[in-house]
């Protein structure tokens, strides 16, 4: 039996050219390097780690299908990033866009005071993102994480661009209140001892 020589770590370019010829072990070195960083992306838009993984296998299932209209104008991350975006946006739609109510109402935008950031770690922000309805999360994870313009995010999602700022909105005044009320359980602790 003839052993196999473990592979180095490829550049993007025989990354993709391995994949294209089907080499399982580039296959398996694409999904090693970019798997952990798109389950993250997927995670921000799923509603539970289930629901992310099918996004992130779905996305893979894309990724390796579409490989050959990468065309190496800008890195792979980034194009493998858009495909686990879009995939999350469109089992998105399939599901909960329809169902979610929208408001046209103007809301005025209120800044999240720093200090109320200060306070909180990343993974308690991303958890406090991770509670938004879903409307609301995947408006501000296009807007404020993905840096998407609201006509882009409004093409995606099949809705208005008033819907697309309403949404962010509303979830940017969701999540201050509830980092208002962490930082009141905050201070109502430590002024306690």
């Amino acid at each position: 039996m003839k052993a196999v020589r473990p592979l180095r770590e490829p550049s993007e370019r025989e990354l993709v050219e391995g994949c294209l010829k089907e080499d399982p072990r580039f296959q398996e070195a694409l999904y090693d390097r970019y798997s952990g960083r798109m389950y993250a992306v997927c995670l921000r838009y799923a509603r539970h780690e289930l629901e992310a993984q099918d996004m992130l296998q779905e996305g893979f299932i894309k990724v390796f299908d579409k490989l050959d209209t990468f065309s190496h104008s800008g890195s792979l991350e980034g194009w493998v990033r858009r495909i686990m975006v879009h995939t999350a946006i469109n089992k998105y739609r399939k599901k909960a866009f329809t169902q979610e109510r929208f408001g046209y109402e103007v809301l005025p935008e209120r800044p999240v005071a720093s200090e109320a950031l200060a306070v909180l770690g990343e993974q308690e922000l991303l958890a406090l993102i991770a509670e938004l309805p879903d409307g609301y999360r995947a408006v501000f994870n296009l807007f404020a994480i993905e840096g998407y313009d609201h006509a882009e995010i409004a093409d995606m999602l099949g809705c208005a661009e008033s819907t697309s700022r309403s949404q962010l909105a509303k979830a940017r005044r969701h999540l201050q209140e509830r980092i208002q009320s962490l930082q009141c359980i905050t201070h109502e602790a430590r002024t306690s001892y």
